[in-house]
């Protein structure tokens, strides 16, 4: 067994779910410790059976309710020396035997799982995303990229599954409610991955056998997920694609995603 579900995804609060049959890790606690327990226990899931929280990077809306969850059911808790750094509050709620450290591009293991770390573009200390490997099956997570990069879409060749951004659309940026740089931040560099770039990044990928992915961290404001899903099939058409060989879901935002099966 090799299974993802996104427990929430969304500019308001993420945190996404990997286990094995011996093995169960967290991607962020974005949302309240409450209501990530809720969510594990409507897969009857006991939170205290979560052998560790990975850390993309120190932004609320992943680690919301890092330092509470950990606390509470003794867990273990990953990120790199810099994002601990950027995050003193949650990092004062944990115990110090819980507090892990890792090296962005070098390998670490929890459990039955292999993990890579890989830098990303975003406007915080030290983010990253992360390559999941188990029994030579290898899923990726891809979000708050500000732009895509030779790099990262190397480091997603070869996935069986990708929860990747598709955070906006800039025509709805443009005409949103947003102050100037707000909009300037979300569409730079170190922002944020719009629909269309998610689906050029979705298109290079089945190249190298994509069979799964599920678009994720939707903004609230500047996008709507039936956009999303059109926006990136349109771009696989237009690239002369088979949308048949590829199966492709939108996280949603306040409740778990459908458990997509890896093995």
């Amino acid at each position: 067994m090799f299974n993802f579900c996104s427990l929430y995804s969304g500019s308001s609060g993420n945190s996404l779910l990997v286990e094995t049959s011996n093995t169960k890790i967290l991607i962020d606690a974005g949302e309240s410790s409450k209501k990530i327990a809720c969510a594990l226990s409507a897969m009857s899931i006991e939170p205290s059976s979560i052998n560790a929280i990975l850390v993309t990077h120190e932004h609320s809306d992943h680690i919301k309710g890092l330092g509470t969850f950990s606390k509470k059911y003794n867990v273990p808790v990953f990120a790199n020396s810099k994002t601990w750094d950027a995050m003193p509050e949650q990092f004062s709620k944990i115990t110090s035997e819980n507090i892990k450290n890792f090296t962005i591009e070098e390998n670490f293991e929890i459990g039955d799982l292999k993990i890579y770390p890989f830098k990303i573009p975003h406007d915080a200390a030290n983010p990253c995303g992360f390559n999941i490997m188990y029994n030579n099956q290898k899923i990726s997570i891809a979000t708050d990229i500000g732009h895509m990069t030779s790099n990262i879409a190397h480091k997603l060749e070869d996935s069986s599954f990708v929860l990747l951004e598709a955070n906006y659309d800039p025509d709805i940026l443009k005409c949103s409610a947003y102050p100037y740089s707000l909009k300037q931040r979300i569409a730079g560099p170190n922002g944020h991955l719009a629909n269309l770039d998610a689906g050029k990044t979705i298109s290079f990928l089945m190249n190298s056998g994509l069979s799964q992915v599920m678009l994720g961290h939707l903004s609230k404001e500047n996008n709507f997920p039936e956009l999303a899903y059109k926006t990136v099939v349109n771009e696989l058409i237009d690239n002369k694609l088979d949308c048949n060989k590829i199966k492709i879901n939108v996280a949603t935002r306040n409740e778990p995603s459908q458990v997509v099966k890896i093995s």
